[in-house]
């Protein structure tokens, strides 16, 4: 038997396995993130929420005399969101959109434990709301980080309760900085490719330190589901919020009582204006 094909058939079986090695590198040598333990820290923090909505008015009674329907009469809507523990006493954040009309709210924690909510105080400017459950014991909670420290690319991960399949993280990156997609007049989202969906509002926007620097609200998508553009409300504008429904339920803001009207257009009128032009004083305001 001629030993040099068995030798070069060895050789070439040994250059593919040292092709495969370096091929290959680990999760580590790429630079990417493992989330599994950022995840298995966090989601204990992270709740769903249920929601039964007020019921609309009665049917208006029909001419001819005849009842109503027991059928048609309007039912109390039913929806989800989600939320994340900011105070083991029991303090929740979420969305004003998830609670704002809501009769009842009740929390559903990870480990399947559900308590009734109480709503402490909206702010539909920034769509945040506060919530408050009484739980047996302390519960695990996050912090808020610093959203102005984040970065166009970095990594993000979001946890929800998307479809209300309850606890569930998605990972992206943060894709754009100071969107405004004329939700209000405060718009300055965090817009990131981390999948969100419905179900998903209220849920924490983490970064890779476990602190949460947004708060998921909003998608955008032509079919209601993830297209890879979603928005939140960044950490460091719903902080003050935060702070203010814990202290008194309410956020007060300053106010002047006047609007803004355009400048004058062209000649001296024009060339004197300065500032700003008021066009209107509102009665008993400021």
């Amino acid at each position: 038997m001629n030993p040099a094909p068995t030798r070069r058939i060895l050789g070439a079986l040994l250059v593919l396995a040292m092709l495969a090695t370096t091929a290959l590198p680990t999760v580590a040598q790429r630079g990417l993130p493992d989330f599994a333990d950022l995840a298995e820290r966090v989601l204990p923090a992270v709740v769903s929420i249920q929601t039964v909505g007020r019921e609309g008015a009665a049917a208006a009674p029909d001419p001819r005399g005849a009842q109503p329907d027991p059928r048609s009469r309007p039912r109390p809507s039913r929806g989800a969101g989600s939320g994340f523990v900011v105070d083991p006493a029991g303090l929740i954040v979420t969305n004003a959109h998830v609670v704002g009309n809501a009769a009842s709210v009740n929390v559903t924690l990870r480990d399947g434990t559900q308590l009734p909510a109480r709503v402490v105080g909206v702010d539909e400017l920034i769509d945040i709301a506060l919530i408050r459950v009484t739980p047996a014991q302390p519960l695990v909670a996050v912090t808020l980080g610093a959203s102005a420290r984040m970065r166009v690319g970095q990594w993000v991960m979001a946890a929800g309760n998307p479809f209300g399949l309850g606890g569930t993280v998605t990972a992206g990156i943060v894709s754009a900085l100071g969107r405004d997609i004329r939700a209000g007049p405060f718009d300055d989202f965090i817009q990131t490719d981390a999948p969100i969906n419905p179900g998903s509002s209220g849920g924490p926007l983490f970064n890779l330190d476990g602190e949460v620097i947004g708060i998921n609200t909003a998608i955008y998508s032509p079919s209601g589901a993830n297209v890879g553009i979603g928005f939140a409300v960044p950490s460091d504008l719903a902080r003050a919020t935060i702070e203010a429904l814990t202290r008194g339920g309410r956020v007060e803001r300053g106010w002047l009582g006047v609007s803004l009207a355009e400048p004058p257009a062209g000649g001296a009128a024009a060339a004197a204006a300065r500032g700003a032009t008021i066009g209107n004083v509102f009665q008993d305001s400021p």
